[in-house]
């Protein structure tokens, strides 16, 4: 049987999903955006599959509503041409689904958690945007494939080989992307460039919420004990 440790969400593999997806995504923006919404979408259920499919067990209604419903409300935003929000959303959708997937009815999600998810994916777009101009946060896409290996010091992570074999070989993958994509003539900067800032967006993002307890702080009274 496979112990509540070997359930946690992949949310490296998430990220690593999102660089290429995302970069991909953003040298085609000279196509109707329309075009790039199955895109949006297949890349959205492959992270959502990242984060809810390791733990074992179906996301509950308010999970998969509250996972699905921010990304359903930005694509009208692209298509009238608002802002390419949904791009921007992506960034910090790994960490998301990791919050969502620790909301339980037993341990609520505070509200000064997504607060500060907002606050820091402000951030992360802040990086992705102007990494163009000042591209020292493109070396996050190196650290990309760096993060598994080094990972696999730990027992309990090789104790996972699935996990650490998907997350090396899309670690691998994204890298190989970001430099097989070919820059279109005229471009103020290179695929990879683009794709370094998302991975440092995302990891960043998602290192926070990897961080924070996965089980509520409030104490409980069971039987006349405090547990």
């Amino acid at each position: 049987m496979a112990t509540a440790d070997t359930r946690r969400p992949w949310a490296f593999a998430g990220v690593c999903v999102m660089v290429p997806a995302l970069t991909l995504m953003v040298f085609n923006l000279a196509d109707p955006v329309i075009q790039l919404l199955p895109w949006y979408v297949a890349t959205y259920l492959l992270i959502g599959a990242c984060i809810f499919g390791p733990t074992g067990k179906l996301p509950s209604l308010r999970q998969a509503v509250a996972f699905l419903l921010p990304g359903a409300l930005l694509v009208p935003l692209a298509l009238t041409n608002v802002g390419w929000w949904c791009g921007g959303w992506l960034l910090g959708l790994p960490a998301w689904g990791l919050l969502l997937s620790r909301w339980t009815p037993e341990n609520p999600l505070p509200a000064v958690q997504v607060l500060k998810f907002l606050g820091l994916l402000l951030l992360g777009m802040t990086i992705f945007t102007f990494n163009i101009i000042y591209p020292i946060p493109s070396l996050g896409l190196f650290l990309l494939p760096v993060i598994p290996l080094v990972r696999l010091t730990d027992p309990e992570y090789r104790a996972r080989p699935l996990q650490a074999s998907v997350e090396v070989l899309l670690a691998l993958t994204a890298v190989v992307i970001a430099f097989a994509i070919p820059s279109p003539e005229g471009s103020w900067s290179s695929p990879w460039v683009y794709a370094g800032g998302a991975a440092t967006a995302g990891l960043m993002i998602a290192w926070w919420a990897r961080g924070l307890p996965r089980r509520s702080r409030r104490t409980h009274l069971r039987d006349g004990d405090i547990v």
